[in-house]
């Protein structure tokens, strides 16, 4: 049996990421949807999750609202605010990554500078970003949590695509069109996805 290989961490020994991947057969990486409110990224990280559990993968998703409910609460929806929101979420990436972990991120991550902030924490090799690209017309009719009729009314201030911008980056990995199926979605996500995320 070959020598394990471990990484010295103060008075502990850590198993390095690239044992933990082979001992879960998967290459780690954080999967992060941006999008509007709205454009489908929960669903969407809900059905992937499931698709590639189905598949023996070991994913672990990180949304918007749930971390707001915990490592986030406190946290308002100011510009500092959302960019320390950004910060923490990416600084758990880099945890799960080192463990051999997936992630599927969901966050509408709004600016093209917060993307950014995350791929430099994260790590531009570990990170693929994914557009959920559902137009705004199509984000207000949904309303699953009646956000926009409020943004509307003025009862919620700045919010992304109402009163702040929401910035497309050119050079994400993957655009999705959430116009059509769940199922057509989740299959091109996957066509894209396996290929980085099997063991080599």
């Amino acid at each position: 049996m070959s020598e394990k290989k471990y990484i010295s961490f103060g008075l502990e020994k850590l198993v390095n990421r690239r044992e933990k991947e082979i001992a879960l057969n998967q290459h780690a990486i954080a999967i992060w949807f941006y999008g509007l409110s709205g454009s489908g990224k929960s669903t969407l990280a809900v059905r992937l999750e499931k698709a590639l559990y189905d598949k023996n993968f070991k994913v672990q998703i990180l949304d918007g609202d749930i971390v707001r409910e915990g490592i986030n609460k406190g946290l308002s929806f100011s510009d500092e605010d959302r960019m320390e929101n950004i910060r923490r979420v990416s600084e758990v990436n880099r945890l799960f990554i080192d463990c051999g972990i997936i992630t599927i991120n969901s966050f509408v991550s709004p600016t093209i500078q917060m993307r950014q902030a995350a791929k430099e924490i994260i790590g531009e090799d570990n990170f693929i970003e994914i557009f959920i690209n559902s137009p705004i017309e199509v984000c207000e009719a949904r309303d699953p949590k009646g956000l926009y009729k409020l943004a509307r009314l003025g009862i919620i201030k700045s919010f992304t695509g109402i009163d702040d911008p929401f910035e497309v980056s050119e050079s994400s990995d993957l655009v999705v069109d959430t116009t059509f199926s769940i199922d057509d979605s989740v299959n091109q996500i996957l066509t894209f996805l396996l290929p980085k995320i099997e063991l080599k």
